[in-house]
């Protein structure tokens, strides 16, 4: 989705929205192997507050016009 953004967006929003995308399965994975079910939930805990900034990153493209209504409920 994000390679659609505008060309002078390449370090901006796009940026972001693709870091916090990557941050949820890789702190997924890391809390997995960690020795502890207290530090797994940790783990799951910051993977699901990258979830909600990769929410608020996607309803800001909307709302800048970098995706349509359609892509948003898609998403």
């Amino acid at each position: 989705m994000s390679d659609r953004f505008p060309k002078n967006d390449m370090y901006g929003l796009a940026s972001q929205l693709q870091r916090a995308a990557v941050s949820i399965p890789v702190n997924i994975a890391e809390g997995r192997e960690r020795q502890h079910s207290k530090e797994f939930l940790r783990y799951l805990s910051i993977a699901n507050g990258s979830l909600a900034e990769l929410e608020t990153h996607v309803h800001i493209a909307r709302r800048i016009g970098y995706i349509d209504e359609n892509q948003l409920n898609n998403i």
